[in-house]
């Protein structure tokens, strides 16, 4: 250790430089049980900027919790690790694991720590996703059905009424697009899936939702409502893949305001409901570290609808492949979200607010300027 401080010397990252780069939240804890500092992550995760934490209790901010846990957080002397904890931050609840580590020499003092399930990094490096890369055979036996669709698609538009002819590019822009797809799924080994560039996600959304209308979605009563941003800059995405992943998180959603008797809350008499929200989460942006680096996802997009929710014993393993609540679902829809929102220097997550009774999906992305 002393020849790497001889070797650094000053250059090293501070104690607040490390807590800042950190990608879990960290909370220092007075001996009153209340918050005297939070790192960048613990920002993000609690939904409000430090100062207006500092001087708020922790219990407060994340309870109600689990009573057992609660009597050892105001235990201060005691260290204390739970797995899996439901916390609610606002309208909102996430699971967590949390350490708490008293301050030997402060006493009363401590530290806590937050990691959101299935925000970690290290999720990413099981064996999982590799499960998606499709052999080149596979590839190949899909495409070749896929160009002889665009070619019938191509003969139709000829003999279509103009006002037809609408239909028939659809088909044909949606298969080019899918091949590209499976070009880059034959590359879901590499690092990336392909090159991103600044976008429009508000026609990103609306093409997404054209699809899903265009695939039997008409008719089928759900009100589809668009909450946007007009003053939302451009992400840094690929547009393909930012499409793919809204086609796929649009029509789950669909799919889950059909679950209850094959109409559109047919159990509860309550209209299907699905809304797409865009905003800029200025100041509190989630971050993720990419290639050694912090990287600031302040474009969200939220789809949520008003279906019954995720089946609570699937709902930490949504991402993981073949994992569905559908009687027919592959489980790879959420798996290849995942797969793309990450190669886009993006992270993906959901929660479920029983009071308002929806069911979101969050996208978290760069803004195409802050790309370096």
């Amino acid at each position: 250790m002393a020849s790497a401080v001889s070797e650094f010397g000053d250059s090293r990252p501070d104690a607040r430089a490390q807590l800042a780069g950190m990608i879990f939240a960290v909370v220092l804890i007075d001996p009153e049980g209340c918050i005297a500092e939070v790192n960048h992550a613990a920002e993000d995760l609690l939904g409000t900027s430090s100062s207006r934490l500092i001087g708020t209790r922790l219990t407060d901010r994340i309870g109600p919790l689990d009573p057992r846990v609660e009597a050892r957080l105001t235990a201060s002397d005691e260290a204390l690790v739970a797995r899996d904890l439901a916390i609610r931050v606002g309208p909102h609840e996430a699971r967590v694991n949390l350490t708490a580590s008293p301050l030997g020499g402060y006493q009363g003092w401590q530290v806590v720590t937050l990691s959101q399930i299935g925000h970690d990094e290290a999720s990413s490096q099981t064996g999982g996703e590799g499960l998606l890369g499709a052999p080149a055979v596979l590839a190949h036996e899909i495409k070749n059905p896929l160009a002889a669709i665009r070619g019938a698609a191509q003969l139709a538009s000829r003999k279509l009424p103009h006002v037809d002819k609408k239909l028939a590019r659809m088909i044909t822009d949606e298969v080019d697009r899918i091949a590209r797809l499976i070009d880059r799924m034959q590359q879901l080994g590499s690092t990336r899936t392909g090159p991103v560039q600044p976008c429009n996600p508000h026609e990103a959304i609306r093409t997404a939702v054209a699809t899903m209308r265009a695939a039997g979605g008409e008719g089928d009563g759900i009100e589809i409502r668009e909450e946007f941003d007009p003053s939302l800059p451009p992400v840094l995405a690929n547009r393909d893949a930012l499409e793919q992943v809204l086609i796929n998180l649009v029509s789950n959603a669909r799919d889950a305001t059909l679950r209850q008797g094959g109409k559109p809350g047919a159990a509860t008499g309550q209209k299907g409901l699905i809304v797409v929200q865009t905003r800029f989460v200025s100041g509190l942006a989630f971050s993720a570290i990419r290639n050694g680096r912090a990287v600031p996802l302040p474009i969200e997009i939220t789809v949520s609808d008003n279906g019954p929710g995720i089946d609570p014993a699937l709902r930490d393993h949504v991402f993981e492949p073949f994992v569905s609540s559908k009687p027919s679902g592959q489980g790879l829809g959420l798996s290849l979200v995942r797969k793309l929102v990450r190669d886009m220097n993006g992270n993906v997550s959901h929660d479920r607010d029983q009071r308002s009774g929806l069911t979101h999906f969050r996208l978290h992305l760069p803004q195409a300027q802050d790309a370096n």
